[in-house]
């Protein structure tokens, strides 16, 4: 009886953590992203520029509504 106990013990406090550690680690990836976003306008610039185009204001807020409309 003790062991099955214990097992059944071991076996809860293990699903606990994973959840509580899911919980956590997707906390701090969203705040990671949101600190450190994946593109910027700048990052975007930088990049028309190393493909030989010149990029108006109007492309670059596309790209980026473009990239934000998939988040």
């Amino acid at each position: 009886m003790v062991l099955w106990l214990a097992i059944v013990l071991i076996v809860v406090a293990l699903l606990v953590g994973a959840v509580i550690g899911f919980f956590l680690a997707r906390r701090w990836f969203k705040r990671y992203l949101e600190k450190n976003p994946p593109m910027n306008e700048k990052m975007i610039r930088e990049m028309m520029r190393q493909m030989g185009r010149t990029p108006s204001e109007k492309q670059v807020r596309q790209i980026m509504a473009s990239m934000n409309q998939f988040k």
